[in-house]
């Protein structure tokens, strides 16, 4: 999104608009390398978006289709929307022109014929099935098929790198790309996906399964660096190259190895590309992206976010306060963290900053509060969906396990934010400034869609009929509010879904190959072995040992991503230590998502700082220490079941108090703030030994934490309030 900010500090108040902060929270971001058509080449492109969000809601809902060809279709039509709207290289200047490199556009004219050729051969391979073939001549899916197809992909792929136009204009190399994407998906779907697909890991394959797999793999990856940047497909390179290096690797690492056509050959099954993390994109989570398409095209999330603002705007530091609320509560629906900051962050670090926050610590909040929306439930960023189809574990049950630990971690930002505010002695907004809580409350039924959705999954309906239940109420309940959803707005909504779900669509996919590699080579296995053998010296050693794995493999990458990686990796090793499955994925999931907020790679703080102005590196460092409680929580519900709701109410009430005073002291202890003092640092020590006393979960710890807190604030009480500090808190 291109935002000015520039003149949002000084934003007059319009008295007419009952000083309504948010406008626009709802708008859809524009990435940089993102085409923006104009005339019928944009309606043309909104019909196939409009077409592709349609099609999910008619299989999901109406007539479902073979699963495997539903996954196909899934992944094939997010290529081609993505190819159409997301240019492989920069876009030209006006002082460069019309274009650059024009000899592109002649190269990939010659791509074309070897693209077209491949994809009338998948026909043509049609026909001979039907006609009663049962085996396919090598040599004619190899050199009338397999080469011009890799010839063709691989050419489209480099010219688009140096394929420099206009905004407006559509790139030939992407429709190289798009034709190689549609003769891959009908072979799997013609050839492939038929009495064929049995002799798939065997050297009865057809040769041409192996093909359409590299071309399809080298789209998905193309795809993934426009969307998502380099980091994801650089991690699935070296997952690719482990492949064909692993027998040569010493030690743990080896293994006996796989062919070129063995692992291509299965590289796109349920072991794979089409495994866990498509059946996720193509159900649960295409089904939320067209959930909060409608709640955007309504402007629910501008109705959020002035809520949060009549709420909590008073308070001290107020816009902080209302970030934490409004982006967690938008970065739940969303699923990206980074996506996330930039929509609610536009509007909450300049006020931030206004109140007086620094930049750093502007950009600092919100990307962590973004951050914290992907493990609230009950959506938690498709990520609670996701650990369901991978453990086999009721969604329910993971929704209420997740309670606790988001409350812990919401109420440790938003104690950090407000002593930060105690500590620079800033005050909250005028009311005269904030919008008017009696005129929102009047529209308190637009919680209704996430009421409803909620309510449904718990009575027992299915994702897929509580997410549909939710998005036609969103439709009704627009009907009572200002922005009435009529047909153009409905299938604005379907557009924008259509639009928004390329990138998650790209990710999970590619996330696939790695899961493939994983499978297929046996490495998580080895992993495994490698984090018992930790745990014979320590437990806590190999937690520790796991956590730094799961934030490795998630720096870069979008939550749905990280986590299905590192699910693979590391969380059967830690199963094998004897933790129970949905503690032990709980813990990684955790890791992967507070990666987006972890240096030297943070995704969420880095689109902070390009919006507050601060330096990225530091941004992320503040953002990693305002979100510090995500980095203890796993280990607190690994020693303290009651956390995730596994233990008697009694216990879990019991946690829930003494892990929330726990978070309350680290808070302090990472601020140098509490009991209205500032705190030397003998009494941070003192704090942040409390704090992890309390967070320990037994009656002794408890207690001795307990003991510490007192003697903290008896010596804070002899200080005075506001030492040290050349303002007393508001």
């Amino acid at each position: 999104m291109t935002t000015d900010n520039s003149n949002k500090d000084q934003a007059p108040v319009n008295p007419d608009d009952d000083h309504m902060l948010a406008h626009g929270v709802d708008d859809e971001p524009v990435e940089p390398n993102r085409r923006l058509y104009s005339g019928w080449v944009l309606k043309v492109v909104s019909a196939l978006a409009i077409l592709y969000s349609a099609f999910h809601l008619y299989t999901l809902n109406i007539a479902p289709l073979e699963t495997w060809s539903f996954r196909i279709v899934h992944v094939c039509g997010a290529l081609i929307l993505g190819f159409i709207l997301y240019t492989g290289a920069r876009f030209v200047s006006e002082q460069e022109g019309e274009a650059r490199h024009r000899w592109t556009t002649w190269l990939a004219a010659v791509f074309l014929l070897p693209a077209l050729y491949a994809l009338y051969q998948t026909f043509n391979f049609h026909q001979m099935i039907a006609g009663g073939t049962m085996r396919l001549p090598p040599e004619l899916e190899s050199w009338h098929f397999g080469w011009p197809l890799l010839a063709a992909t691989a050419g489209g792929i480099v010219l688009s790198w140096f394929h420099q136009r206009q905004r407006s204009l559509f790139s030939l190399p992407d429709l190289v790309l798009i034709l190689c994407s549609v003769a891959s998906a009908v072979y799997f779907l013609e050839v492939y996906n038929t009495s064929m697909r049995m002799s798939t890991g065997t050297s009865f394959a057809p040769i041409g399964i192996s093909f359409a797999a590299i071309a399809g793999t080298a789209l998905i990856m193309e795809m993934t660096r426009r969307v998502a940047g380099l980091a994801l497909v650089v991690i699935a390179l070296i997952f690719l190259g482990y492949v064909f290096a692993g027998p040569y690797m010493p030690g743990f690492l080896g293994y006996p190895g796989l062919s070129v056509q063995r692992f291509f050959s299965q590289v796109y099954t349920d072991a794979g590309v089409l495994g866990p993390t498509t059946a996720v994109s193509s159900t649960y989570i295409i089904l939320f992206i067209i959930f909060a398409a409608f709640l955007q095209a309504s402007k629910v999330g501008d109705y959020f976010v002035n809520f949060a603002f009549a709420c909590a705007g008073r308070s001290r530091g107020g816009p902080a306060k209302v970030s934490i609320f409004a982006s967690g509560l938008m970065g739940m629906i969303n699923g990206t963290s980074a996506g996330n900051v930039v929509s609610t962050g536009s509007l909450t670090i300049p006020l931030m900053k206004r109140v007086g926050y620094s930049k750093q610590t502007s950009g600092a909040v919100e990307a962590a509060a973004s951050t914290g929306g992907q493990i609230m439930p009950p959506i938690m960023g498709a990520g609670a969906f996701i650990m369901a189809e991978i453990t086999g574990i009721p969604y329910t049950e993971i929704a209420i396990a997740a309670i606790i630990p988001a409350i812990l971690y919401f109420a440790s930002v938003f104690f950090m934010v407000d002593f930060e505010a105690a500590k620079l002695g800033m005050r909250g907004m005028r009311s005269d400034e904030l919008p008017k809580l009696s005129k929102l409350i009047k529209q308190i039924y637009l919680f209704v869609p996430i009421v409803i959705l909620v309510v449904a999954l718990f009575m027992g309906y299915s994702v897929i009929r509580a997410g549909t239940l939710a998005t036609v109420s969103a439709v009704v309940v627009s009907w009572l509010s200002p922005h009435k959803m009529g047909i153009r707005s409905i299938l604005h909504a379907l557009e924008l879904a259509g639009i928004m779900s390329i990138q998650i669509i790209a990710v999970c996919a590619c996330a696939g190959v790695i899961v493939g590699v994983i499978s297929l080579t046996g490495v998580g296995a080895r992993f495994s072995a490698l984090l018992l053998g930790v745990a014979e010296h320590s437990q806590l050693l190999a937690l520790v040992f796991a956590m730094f794995i799961s934030i490795l493999l998630g720096m870069g990458m979008p939550t749905t991503a990280a986590y299905a990686v590192a699910a693979s990796v590391v969380a059967p090793g830690l199963v094998q230590l004897g933790i129970e499955p949905l503690t032990a994925h709980f813990f990684v999931f955790y890791f992967a998502v507070v990666s987006a907020i972890t240096p030297p790679v943070a995704l969420a703080s880095y689109a902070a700082a390009g919006i507050s102005g601060a330096n990225a590196m530091q941004t992320s460092v503040a953002s990693f220490r305002i979100g510090l409680a995500a980095f203890i929580v796993p280990f607190m519900f690994f020693y303290n079941g009651a956390l995730l709701m596994d233990a008697s109410w009694l216990a879990i009430g019991r946690s829930l108090i003494t892990a929330g005073f726990g978070v309350y002291l680290l808070s302090g202890a990472v601020q140098g703030w509490i009991f209205q003092a500032f705190a030397p640092w003998f009494t941070r020590l003192l704090l942040l030994s409390a704090a992890l006393l309390m967070i320990a979960g037994g009656w002794v710890s408890d207690l001795a934490g307990i003991a510490l807190a007192v003697v903290t604030y008896l010596l804070q009480k002899q200080r005075g309030p506001g030492h040290g500090q050349a303002a007393e808190a508001s």
